[in-house]
């Protein structure tokens, strides 16, 4: 009897274990690296900031729709340990490696930049624009699965915030064909 009760309870659990994993959505990376009005390219793996407002945005949607994102603080021990990630312009290949050694499903790799238009009629704001490409990565085989771009706007009396409002917009608009490439990627 007790071995009855044993085998159900192990089945019972390797079928959960089963189950959840079949269930489990990808772990992604974003590496976008961010270049704001007036301000330097920036990028959290080649310094100290966190999120770029693009990448911010992109997070939310994605976490909201269950994937997960690795988070700059999660991996701060690999690039202390590996300097050569430390640059902006990291390659396809030193991303991969990136993914591989945090256990990433995927990887997206890609540069925003936002610039400041002309005034506003009769106001005394300014156009801000924003633009982002990136490529979506399969980390296991390195392939690149998807090809995204996207861009934003917003109208501001200063223009660090109006770029920053449409970096966040750009990165809002990438969200949604990213998840639609992902969900794609996840039906093969």
């Amino acid at each position: 009897m007790r071995k009855l009760i044993l085998f159900t309870f192990i089945a019972l659990v390797v079928s959960f274990g089963f189950s959840y994993a079949q269930g489990a959505k990808p772990k992604v990376i974003l590496l976008i690296s961010e270049q704001n009005i007036e301000g330097p390219q920036r990028a959290w793996w080649a310094s100290e900031v966190d999120l770029s407002a693009s990448e911010a945005a992109i997070a939310r949607r994605l976490i909201a729709q269950g994937y997960e994102v690795l988070e700059p603080a999660a991996l701060t021990n690999i690039i202390k340990q590996r300097p050569a990630f430390r640059i902006l312009a990291l390659s396809e290949q030193e991303s991969v490696k990136l993914g591989n050694l945090s256990k990433a499903d995927y990887v997206l790799l890609g540069k925003a930049i936002a610039s400041a238009g002309a005034n506003v009629p009769q106001s005394s704001m300014r156009s801000c624009f924003a633009n982002l490409t990136a490529k979506l990565i399969r980390v296991k085989d390195a392939k690149i699965i998807a090809y995204l771009d996207a861009s934003g706007n917003s109208a501001h009396m200063d223009v660090i915030t109006g770029g920053r409002e449409a970096l966040s917009s750009t990165g809002d608009n990438l969200a949604g064909r990213l998840i639609e490439a992902l969900n794609k990627e996840g039906g093969k």
